[in-house]
């Protein structure tokens, strides 16, 4: 009997473990996944906990419900991998493993950043990358009387890069339906030179921003948090003050990864970009926010890594050639307040497109276009999180990479 161990029961993990439950002949292979947490939380979940639109019961469920039967759930803390002997050390016993998924995920790491932890952290200061984080800014949100409010991005890469921009138009939102809007100073501070990685897409919400009168400030790389002045400080000393911050600090991979000496700086695993296999292991593979791989950290770009790195440990078992396939495929919808989203389709090569999805010229959701269709989707998508992308199940008509059918290739990439 050979062992298949899967590090991490978040997103990723499940849906391998999902995956791969129905592939591997279970005479030759026991499944094995390790996670110290009991509670899978739905994270894009976090973005409308602030603002009261779910409530804590609809973001979080036990995590074994979704864990097969037939594969061995271990709880447990995860403290290191040994690679060369193909071995897990847990919290109190070591795994054998004939392959090995890294599913770790990335998690903020706030003390990365002077003065962000400091005396007004949880007070003044929140995230909302956290469940606890999330929880603390509505309970801050349902007494503030206004000021100025500043979201912020400490650095890329982070999880889901389009949800400060979708706290900013949900925040423009809630106040103006607690008659408040005019009390309230919105600034958008960002690293990049725009609102958005994607320079097609930055362009679009760029005039998104203009019309809801939030102020954007770009090519910020914050150096401190200076918790007296209540102001953010880049390195050139610029300041922006704030009255309430609604930051994301730096994201990082999980420190078993720095101890295993896998990752990189921010402890993310070098990868392949197309196959998801560990470049310096063979039997190692990696998926989702755990990779270094240049797609977004999503829960839709996991969704269709695992499609393709199902198909490729089953080939790696037969000692095949794998498939060069993931082609860094995402698609996001991007809340835009009052009812209304945004839908974005792009991969490694493509920048976003006007057009359909998933069908061409019927749609129904379009693209870069904001809809109250897209608005339902992106709440629509909690659903088929629960019950179809953690159980492995295909989404109907969305193909793990990008299609052009229905797509208008009518932007320019120097258009910003």
């Amino acid at each position: 009997m050979k062992n298949l161990l899967i590090l991490g029961a978040g997103t990723a993990g499940t849906m391998m473990a999902n995956h791969l439950d129905n592939k591997l002949p279970k005479k030759d292979w026991q499944i094995t996944i390790v996670d110290q947490y009991k509670t899978h939380y739905y994270q894009p979940g976090f973005l409308f906990l602030p603002f009261d639109t779910y409530t804590e019961d609809q973001v979080k469920k036990e995590g074994k419900k979704f864990i097969p039967n037939g594969v061995n759930y271990i709880q447990k803390k995860i403290d290191r991998i040994f690679p060369e002997s193909n071995q897990v050390k847990l919290e109190d016993e070591t795994l054998d493993y004939d392959i090995l998924i890294v599913a770790t995920g990335s998690k903020i790491a706030p003390d990365e950043t002077d003065g962000l932890r400091g005396p007004l952290w949880r007070k003044d200061i929140f995230d909302f990358y956290t469940y606890e984080g999330a929880l603390a800014l509505r309970n801050k949100l349902r007494d503030w009387e206004g000021g100025k409010l500043v979201v912020h991005i400490t650095e890329m890469p982070i999880k889901c890069p389009v949800a400060p921009l979708e706290f900013a138009f949900l925040a423009d939102s809630y106040f103006k339906k607690k008659g408040m809007r005019d009390k309230v100073e919105i600034t958008y501070v960002t690293p990049l030179d725009g609102a958005f990685t994607k320079p097609t897409c930055t362009k679009a919400l760029n005039y998104l921003l203009e019309e809801k009168q939030i102020k954007i400030e770009t090519d910020f790389a914050i150096m401190e948090v200076d918790n007296k002045k209540k102001a953010i400080v880049d390195y050139i000393d610029k300041e922006i003050p704030f009255d309430l911050l609604v930051t994301v600090p730096t994201n990082m991979g999980d420190e078993a990864i720095e101890r295993s000496g896998l990752g990189d700086d921010l402890n993310f695993i070098p990868t392949h970009k197309h196959t998801l296999q560990c470049k310096a292991h063979d039997n190692i593979f990696v998926i989702g926010d755990a990779t270094n791989v240049p797609a977004s950290k999503a829960g839709s770009v996991a969704h269709f890594q695992a499609e393709t790195l199902t198909d490729n440990i089953i080939l790696y078992t037969k000692g095949f050639k794998l498939k060069q396939e993931f082609d860094g495929h995402a698609n996001c919808f991007i809340e835009t307040g009052e009812n209304k989203a945004l839908l974005i389709d792009f991969n490694y090569e493509q920048e976003p497109v006007h057009g359909t999805f998933p069908f061409a010229k019927i749609g129904p959701l379009k693209l870069l276009k904001e809809s109250i269709f897209n608005h339902w989707g992106k709440l629509a998508f909690r659903w088929i999180y629960w019950n179809m992308l953690l159980r492995g199940i295909s989404i109907p008509f969305v193909g793990r990479n990008m299609s052009f059918k229905g797509k208008i290739f009518d932007i320019k990439t120097d258009n910003k």
